[in-house]
């Protein structure tokens, strides 16, 4: 698109480019505005928040953060989608004992950053494979599919952290259930034993 400007004081026009402005991503922008709107919350009923540093984000409760948070603004509550997203952008999981993702870009206060993050993505060869010798051809194919298999085999490998993750996370609550369960088994058991007691008791009484 072209503009047409008034050159002040000669009455003649010139054309010139109108200033194009890059825009970040949906998914980049909605993430950013989460977690500065959760900023007003106390620190114990925030589900996410900046990490310490301000150059990422934690998720304290996954099951919260999907029921409530992400139907607000992406309009599912996939959480493994959204992690899959945060991967696709360059996010990296900082920690294996909490999901917590940071990016040198996504920063506290510098939302102008955010239209510097782009998405992963392999670049395109700059010849036709049909115009290469067969050797080079098949080279290049290896390279292509090197360059496509890598991430994918690099997402399955978090995806199966994150399960590992999960599936100790299951066997901690079924180990607390387990003995809450016991503890509530002997407790009803001691009732019993008290209550026959005291049936007793009143029997012996009775008979004297």
């Amino acid at each position: 698109m072209m503009e047409v400007e008034d050159e002040v004081g000669t009455g003649s026009y010139k054309l010139s480019p109108r200033t194009k402005t890059q825009t970040p991503a949906p998914f980049l922008s909605k993430t950013y505005d989460l977690l500065e709107e959760g900023e007003g919350e106390g620190e114990g009923k925030r589900v996410a928040s900046w990490n310490a540093e301000g150059n990422g984000i934690v998720i304290r409760s996954p099951p919260e953060f999907a029921d409530h948070i992400l139907p607000r603004y992406f309009k599912h509550n996939n959480f493994s989608s959204f992690i899959r997203q945060l991967n696709t952008y360059g996010f990296k999981k900082t920690s294996s004992k909490r999901w917590e993702f940071k990016h040198e870009k996504f920063q506290k206060g510098k939302r102008h950053m955010l239209a510097d993050i782009t998405r992963k993505k392999c670049g395109p060869s700059i010849f036709p494979a049909y115009l290469k010798p067969s050797s080079y051809r098949e080279s290049a194919s290896s390279a292509v599919e090197e360059n496509i298999l890598s991430p994918l085999m690099e997402e399955n490998k978090s995806l199966r952290r994150e399960k590992l993750e999960l599936e100790m996370q299951i066997a901690h609550f079924k180990t607390i259930e387990n003995r809450l369960l016991d503890f509530l088994a002997q407790t009803r058991l001691k009732d019993c034993v008290k209550e026959q007691e005291i049936s007793i008791t009143n029997r012996n009484f009775t008979v004297w």
